[in-house]
């Protein structure tokens, strides 16, 4: 029984010490919009792969990117336009999982402002996301041929913070907000839904895709690291549908994750009703079709686009398909 036992705890102890290192950087604080990642923790998903995971998260003054850039994490949430922003620029950015299907991003308008369609927007102050969250906002303006100079005829851009006071202090007729987030905090400071008017990207046909996971590509060359990912990849997915499956649970996950201490359990729980619209239908394969429309929005942007040209290597699904088999 005694070597039985000590061959049990070796086994455990070499476990252990195998146990491989993963450093996650979010595109935000602690919210249910990453929820898959902090139940996939919770649940054991993770270790369950063999896997020590650590979840950064980020904010205001932190850019993925960035972080990534300098060695801080080994794969991050980040979405599509800024990631292939970029990679232009020299940064080897690539997908390797796609766990939200559908975009959130919206514009969300005060109705009093006479806004009814986006050939309205000429000659208003519209609140944007800056830090890489501008750039489908300015190939949408681009295809809708609105300057964002503030000169006559077009849009005068105000470099929106991460809330929703602008539309609330009236300083821009819309702002910048999330189906799962900020839309709320509207409707929640006082504003009824019926004086609004919300623009979805998806609807205009000017949808990125949010969310994807990315990592540096000469990372990819070496086997072991791309192992680390399949277990990464799967065992995140996992936490995603369970998060699907049980979403005040998932909630409640990330409230314990919060040590901040700013999250309320009612706007988590409606966020991770709303975001798990945004996950559905997806098992973390890359749509390259919802890809190639990401790349061809981002470069009609007349003479400034976001991309110059469209990239080569920018995602794969090598990852994906060993995770999914």
């Amino acid at each position: 029984m005694k070597k039985l036992l000590t061959g049990a705890l070796l086994a455990a102890m070499a476990g252990t010490a195998q146990a491989e290192d993963v450093t996650l950087q979010l595109k935000w604080v602690t919210q249910a919009q990453f929820a898959g990642y902090y139940v996939a923790q919770a649940k054991g998903f993770y270790e369950e792969e063999g896997l020590n995971v650590t979840i950064k998260p980020g904010g205001p003054d932190i850019a993925p990117t960035q972080v990534i850039a300098g060695g801080g994490a080994d794969v991050i949430v980040e979405w599509m336009p800024a990631a292939l922003a970029a990679r232009e620029k020299g940064l080897p950015l690539v997908n390797i999982a796609q766990p939200f299907a559908s975009s959130g991003m919206m514009l969300t308008c005060l109705k009093e402002t006479g806004i009814t369609a986006p050939a309205d927007f000429a000659d208003k102050t519209l609140g944007v996301w800056f830090f890489g969250n501008e750039y489908p906002f300015l190939s949408w303006m681009s295809q809708l041929g609105l300057a964002t100079d503030g000169s006559a005829g077009g849009v005068t851009v105000l470099k929106q913070g991460f809330n929703v006071d602008p539309l609330l202090q009236k300083q821009a007729a819309c702002i910048s907000t999330m189906t799962y987030n900020e839309y709320w905090q509207v409707i929640d400071a006082g504003i009824s839904p019926d004086d609004l008017v919300t623009f979805k990207y998806e609807d205009q046909g000017v949808a990125t895709l949010e969310d994807g996971l990315y990592v540096l590509e000469d990372k990819l060359s070496d086997p072991a690291f791309e192992e680390k990912m399949v277990k990464f990849v799967r065992a995140s997915m996992k936490g995603w549908k369970y998060a699907e499956e049980n979403p005040d649970e998932a909630a409640m996950i990330v409230l314990e994750n919060d040590e901040t201490g700013a999250q309320t359990e009612n706007h988590q729980k409606r966020m991770m009703g709303e975001v798990a619209k945004l996950t559905a239908g997806s098992n973390g394969a890359l749509d390259v079709a919802a890809a190639e429309r990401t790349v061809a929005s981002l470069l009609s942007g007349g003479s400034d686009p976001v991309i110059t040209k469209a990239p080569e290597g920018a995602w794969t699904s090598a990852i994906t398909d060993k995770a999914l088999q």
